[in-house]
């Protein structure tokens, strides 16, 4: 057992700044707790290696004395080092075929590996997430995109004025362009061939209160989903106005069974008893920001055959489509890859079922970004660390090379060790099926 902690740069791309301790973590960590804190030099960080000097860690090259090391994304399978505890977000536990040449690598070097996303309270919610700033930095990119696409549609709309989310200082400074589009709506009003404009959000969670936060700052009118017909109807539509409609699982699908009952739990438990009907909302919607944790198991929103259907016959009413949970040909079929922040966007052409870069061609636009919060990487990093920091010391001093049974660490924490001395753990034996 050590005090000593490593934090390792990230190397995913060249966008991703973020860190799982800010300064002023390690310094409370340092001052408080007597920790050893190691910084690997980085020359993308969003925070100065003189910060983390001055906050009390060691700034250097060579993590070899860490025991633990702390990240952010996935680390490459080469520099795993034998015996070490990792923490970072692993994304292998939907069995993701592309990191899983990490995790063997990890096995094989009798490596621990704890994931951020399994870090619950008892009741099972996620105690530390970038999730919010996924949604603040998916909506801000969404909207960014529907200006983009409206103008080379040819239509200006004050959406123009958005930037995407990484060329903003802060979320405050972002949010003050938000609320500037919306005083420029209110004032001079949307063209008449897109309203009404209704922004949809798929889930109400995290991911979905941050997209939220700043679609609120539009002061959009909120609308429930049975409403959208007669919305579309244009008797009572406000060109001056951007609707909102947030999407639970209860609009999403229904029972299979003839007159069965919607029930939240029976969907968690089965959803094959389930089908969507999510396609009787498309056709109302200007923009989809999709906020829900989705794996095969469940309907999708968009199929490919929806918007197949839609192209050929002219109604498609979708701009863009902004998936913010990112899950290559799920929810949203039609996200066939992922992007990244200084490529954000594609448009997906259904009858030739491609992707074609940037925004022109026959479909909807769709934002795929699969690591948004490092567009917010202060904002984001402030917030992960405030939420990661209180389990830190319990890191620096659990004794790794114990069973997996005596492994002294707060519950939180040890429920999400998924590989222990290069063995999954009991809770995550499934995992071996996809190696």
């Amino acid at each position: 057992m050590t005090n000593t902690i490593g934090i390792r740069r990230e190397d995913k791309h060249r966008y991703e700044a973020r860190v799982p301790l800010t300064p002023d973590d390690v310094r409370k960590l340092v001052q408080d707790f007597d920790l050893d804190i190691v910084v690997q030099k980085s020359p993308i960080r969003a925070f100065p290696l003189e910060a983390f000097r001055a906050a009390g860690a060691r700034v250097g090259e060579d993590l070899t004395e860490c025991p633990v090391i702390l990240g952010v994304k996935e680390i490459p399978p080469n520099l795993f080092e034998s015996g070490k505890t990792y923490v970072f977000f692993s994304h292998v536990i939907k069995g993701q075929p592309y990191n899983m040449p990490m995790l063997r690598r990890a096995m094989e070097l009798g490596c621990t590996i704890i994931d951020y996303e399994k870090v619950t309270d008892d009741a099972g919610r996620r105690l530390i997430f970038f999730g919010r700033h996924a949604g603040l930095a998916g909506m801000i990119d969404t909207l960014w995109a529907l200006g983009r696409r409206t103008e080379g549609a040819g239509f200006l709309t004050p959406f123009s004025l958005v930037r995407p989310a990484w060329r903003h200082p802060t979320v405050f400074s972002a949010k003050r362009v938000v609320a500037e589009v919306g005083r420029t709506i209110k004032e001079e009003g949307l063209p008449e061939d897109l309203v009404p404009f209704v922004i949809g959000i798929a889930g109400y969670g995290n991911v979905s209160q941050g997209a939220q936060e700043v679609l609120d700052r539009l002061e959009p009118i909120s609308v429930e989903p049975e409403e959208l017909e007669e919305l579309a109807t244009g008797r009572h539509i406000d060109r001056h106005a951007v609707y909102k409609v947030v999407f639970e699982e209860r609009h999403m699908v229904e029972p299979v069974s003839p007159g069965a009952a919607f029930d939240l739990q029976e969907y968690y438990d089965h959803p094959e008893r389930y089908r969507s009907v999510f396609e009787t909302y498309l056709p109302h919607l200007s923009a989809l920001v999709n906020c829900i944790y989705w794996d095969d198991r469940y309907p999708r929103l968009v199929t490919k055959d929806y918007l197949r259907r839609a192209v050929a016959d002219d109604s498609l009413r979708l701009i863009v489509i902004g998936d913010i949970s990112c899950d290559i040909e799920g929810a949203v079929e039609a996200t066939v890859m992922a992007t990244d922040p200084g490529n954000p966007v594609f448009v997906y052409e259904p009858e030739a079922d491609r992707a074609l870069e940037g925004f022109s061609g026959r479909g909807p636009v769709i934002l795929a970004v699969d690591t948004l919060p490092c567009e917010l990487p202060v904002d984001a990093s402030e917030h992960f660390g405030k939420s990661l920091s209180p389990y830190v010391p319990a890191l620096a001093r659990a004794d790794f090379s114990v069973p997996f049974e005596q492994l002294d660490l707060p519950p939180e924490i040890k429920r999400a060790v998924l590989v222990h001395q290069g063995r999954f753990t009991p809770d995550y034996t499934y995992i071996a099926r996809y190696l």
